[in-house]
């Protein structure tokens, strides 16, 4: 993070209810030459309604004011904005308190009789760059959080396919958050072949963005591949699924949709159970059709059926199948 320009002028809050201390801080800060447009107030209240109005590069606090006392101004400017870098000024009998302030997330602490115009320059600009560089710090880690988590759902939502040598079908997945640096949402999908040679796949979204979206995806993706390996199919398949959402979901207005498709070995014929979730693109042969065979509502809205239908694919042709994030959302110039 680089230093403050010395073109730059910064705004200064100093909050002092005595006038005579507060017109010599003013008067030190005009001897140090430095570029700071300082605005006084005279209590905390009147601090906050100065914060809330415009907010200041950084807040000089007197420790004891009549509306306010030690570290309870620090606490109450952290509450209105815990971006805001503090220099507390104490007296010479109350340095402790001034340590104390840091320790609750002051920047500096001045003692006010030994105070002088570039003490008092370099301690603000300090504190500046020091808040600075701490919330350059939190938005790193908080960036490396999010990629470990992004990780982690990514390996339960992306699944390696359990297909068998040979398996009769060529799948191709791509899987592209909607924001860079976004955590993946609440979209899965899954394909297994079972010893049949009987070709099952699956594409599903959960409402919502965010972490718990994407573990309750999680959950359903598993939980439909141990039931396709169970030998459970079609609006059986369904109504499993239905229960473990409402198990899993943290509220009661989080729903999923669910298309699942399974592919015999011989044969043209495939057959799909469809749960709310948007249809398919059908394309060979120079064309591409929508494909949406009837279905059942999405799973957590309590629906009981789910009838399965069938569809013609003929050799040469392949489906498309997607989530409403292709046509909902947008990346880019895309």
């Amino acid at each position: 993070m680089l230093a403050p320009s010395n073109s730059e002028t910064l705004s200064l809050l100093l909050v002092e209810d005595d006038r005579a201390d507060a017109i010599l801080v003013e008067e030190m800060i005009a001897d140090a030459g430095a570029k700071f447009d300082v605005v006084w107030a005279e209590s905390m209240a009147r601090a906050e309604q100065r914060i809330a109005a415009a907010r200041p590069d950084c807040i000089l606090l007197d420790l004891h004011l009549h509306d306010t006392d030690g570290i309870d101004g620090v606490n109450r400017i952290a509450r209105l904005d815990a971006t805001i870098p503090v220099v507390v000024l104490t007296g010479l009998n109350d340095e402790h308190v001034g340590v104390s302030a840091v320790s609750a997330g002051a920047q500096d602490y001045l003692v006010k009789d030994r105070v002088d115009p570039e003490v008092l320059r370099r301690a603000v600009l300090y504190a500046i760059e020091r808040k600075r560089a701490e919330l350059t710090a939190v938005d790193l880690h908080a960036s490396q959080l999010r990629a470990r988590e992004n990780a982690r759902l990514e390996r339960g939502l992306l699944p390696s396919p359990l297909l068998l040598d040979n398996p009769g079908v060529e799948i191709v997945s791509s899987y592209r958050p909607s924001r860079e640096n976004a955590l993946l949402g609440g979209d899965f999908y899954d394909f297994v072949q079972t010893p049949d040679r009987t070709v099952h796949v699956m594409i599903g979204d959960v409402a919502g963005h965010g972490a718990d979206e994407a573990a309750l995806g999680v959950a359903l993706r598993i939980a439909w591949r141990a039931l396709t390996f169970a030998g459970l199919y079609g609006s059986d398949r369904m109504r499993q699924l239905e229960r473990i959402l409402r198990a899993e979901r943290a509220g009661k207005g989080i729903f999923a949709t669910v298309l699942s498709l399974r592919i015999p070995p011989e044969g043209s014929v495939i057959h799909v159970v469809r749960a709310g979730h948007p249809g398919m693109l059908l394309h060979g042969g120079g064309t591409v059709d929508w494909v949406e065979p009837a279905g059942g509502p999405a799973l957590g809205l309590h629906g009981t059926d789910w009838e399965p239908q069938q569809i013609e694919l003929p050799e040469g042709t392949g489906l498309v199948l997607l989530t409403d994030g292709l046509f909902e959302g947008h990346v880019g110039q895309g």
